[in-house]
């Protein structure tokens, strides 16, 4: 069966990103794993979604056959992007570390997929996650924002979210001290890669 790979960059580099440096590394590392594998690629930055607005929370929040033809537009990209998560096997994303946290572009994404009755819904019981598939590898990025320390919310809400969506198989390959020892946080992050279960 193939493996079903969805690559999400967003850095606002174009040249010289680490996260996407590191991404390519790990579906590289997937796709020797699984030579049969097809892989799904969104650059977050490069071709940046809509955000959501009063029209799209309009779109969403009435039944399909029920929506006018400008609706049914503005909610096809949502459709599109939250059946892209529930069909990967592994979803790798990177994640530049921006002022202590996820990049904007990244935020967009999540807000286009966190639908509820699509990716999640509320029981008596609490929240449910509905996409429960998927795999995650989070590319963590950034120049001197450790990982796991107290300054750091975006591996936290990333880990969050996705477990949210019912996404709970969630690993993090982090070079996160680039600016403070290049080459030391590099290897970490090739030693997190070669350390992966492809």
């Amino acid at each position: 069966m193939t493996h079903s790979i969805l690559h999400i960059d967003t850095s606002i580099k174009p040249e010289g990103s680490m996260s996407k440096t590191l991404t390519r590394d790990i579906v590289a590392r997937l796709q020797g794993a699984h030579p049969d594998s097809s892989v799904t690629y969104r650059d977050l930055a490069a071709h940046p979604l809509p955000e959501t607005d009063a029209a799209w929370i309009a779109a969403i929040s009435v039944p399909a056959e029920d929506r006018s033809p400008e609706q049914a537009d503005i909610a096809a990209l949502s459709d599109r992007l939250i059946e892209e998560v529930r069909n990967a096997d592994t979803i790798v994303i990177g994640l530049p570390v921006y002022n202590f946290n996820i990049p904007s572009q990244l935020k967009v994404w999540l807000d286009l997929l966190a639908r509820p009755g699509e990716a999640f819904r509320y029981t008596e019981e609490g929240p449910e996650g509905l996409i429960k598939g998927p795999r995650a590898i989070i590319a963590y990025a950034s120049n001197g924002t450790r990982i796991g320390s107290d300054i750091d919310f975006a591996s936290t809400y990333m880990r969050h979210i996705l477990g949210f969506f019912g996404i709970t198989d969630v690993q993090f390959v982090a070079s996160d001290h680039f600016a403070i020892d290049a080459d030391s946080s590099v290897k970490a992050a090739n030693d997190d890669i070669a350390g992966l279960a492809a």
